[in-house]
């Protein structure tokens, strides 16, 4: 009985974060802004790149990089709620809805990519849907970890704003250093989000790439957010 009122608990409370992810009309925005800019980016390389150079890559690449920088902020917001929140309320209910609103926007990003697919003039490439499953699941990975490091660093750093740069500028300058110096540079695709975003999206992964996944997973999805909570009390 007390394992199942624990569990109605946390179930509870996961939809109560994700209820308070799009409760509020500027959050709801945030939402509709980030599926727009997936779905515009779509449009932009449908109609800019030829017909034989189109595939399910080339448009998965754009379409989730692009919302995953605001998803990185819905993920920011969730944090600040939570640090707003008296100590007792856990952290992983709004953790796990941060998540499956990451997810769920992944979702929408890959069935764009595919009607704008679907739709394109006759003569696209004839391996238009190569790697398509695994750049599926790559797109709904993506958007994990980016709104993961958003709650990471919105437990971590006091100011929203400053936390949502963070989020953008941490990763990618990171990357920018390793990158610049050549001894570093393969360290990049083992401790930045970008390089692994690069791999996933364009489907060829392989057991190397997907280690090296997991291991940017364990730095800035989980770990961000394991000091967070643990600097939280």
């Amino acid at each position: 009985m007390r394992q199942h009122t624990a569990d109605a608990g946390f179930g509870e409370a996961t939809l109560g974060a994700i209820r308070r992810s799009v409760g509020t009309r500027p959050r709801q925005w945030l939402v509709a802004i980030t599926l727009l800019a997936g779905l515009s980016a779509a449009i932009a390389v449908t109609a800019a790149v030829r017909p034989a150079d189109l595939t399910f890559a080339t448009l998965a690449n754009p379409v989730q990089s692009l919302m995953s920088v605001t998803v990185a902020f819905l993920g920011t917001l969730l944090a600040r709620d939570l640090r707003q929140a008296p100590r007792a309320v856990r952290v992983t209910p709004t953790l796990l809805a941060a998540t499956l609103l990451a997810a769920a926007i992944g979702v929408f990003g890959v069935l764009v990519c595919a009607a704008a697919l679907g739709v394109a003039p006759s003569g696209t490439a004839q391996d238009a849907w190569r790697h398509a499953g695994t750049i599926a699941v790559g797109s709904v990975l993506v958007q994990v970890v980016a709104g993961l490091v958003g709650t990471g660093l919105g437990l971590l750093l006091r100011s929203v704003v400053v936390a949502f740069l963070a989020s953008i500028v941490a990763p990618l300058g990171l990357w920018l250093v390793l990158g610049a110096v050549d001894v570093l540079r393969p360290a990049q695709a083992w401790l930045t989000p970008y390089a692994t975003v690069q791999n996933l999206l364009s489907g060829r992964m392989s057991a190397l790439m997907w280690a090296q996944w997991l291991v940017v997973l364990l730095i800035w999805g989980v770990g961000l957010n394991a000091v967070g909570a643990a600097r939280r009390g």
